[in-house]
């Protein structure tokens, strides 16, 4: 019988991969919670990874969600090293795209650190769980490509 708990352990990135599920560290970025988590991410993707793409172009805007998305998930993997969390979702590489605009639109580089601030720490006072570290980490990455010059 399909029990969604257990397919998230397996495809979700937690402690089973550093026991050989590997896999978790892209499958994580492509199951989400529920139905409002996917919504939300998939709204705040296209509303800010349109224009991304559209200056990237379509290949390299791909490349930097899967690296950025990998390097966040490690990241925040190893930030909760010794804690017992199940990672799932593509908030963590979305905020690499987010990071990644914010170096390179100066103009609305403070609205978009505001919308990683909300986004990260307003539904904790409503109770509502999330990764804010993944958005932090992810956010970080994104700006650390765009100041390195890593897809020019």
């Amino acid at each position: 019988m399909y029990n969604p708990y257990e397919f998230g352990l397996y495809f979700g990135l937690n402690e089973l991969f550093f026991a050989g599920a590997y896999w978790q560290i892209l499958s994580s970025m492509f199951i989400h919670g529920s139905f409002m988590h996917i919504l939300m991410n998939m709204a705040v993707l296209f509303q800010f990874g349109s224009i991304l793409e559209r200056y990237l172009g379509w290949v390299k805007f791909g490349i930097l969600y899967i690296i950025g998305g990998v390097i966040t998930g490690l990241l925040s993997l190893g930030y909760l090293a010794f804690e017992s969390v199940n990672l799932v979702g593509a908030s963590g590489a979305i905020s690499v795209l987010l990071g990644f605009l914010a170096y390179i639109d100066r103009f609305n580089r403070k609205g978009l650190i505001i919308v990683i601030l909300l986004v990260s720490f307003a539904p904790l006072l409503i109770g509502i769980s999330v990764a804010w570290y993944a958005h932090l980490i992810g956010f970080g990455v994104g700006y650390l490509a765009g100041f390195f010059k890593v897809l020019k």
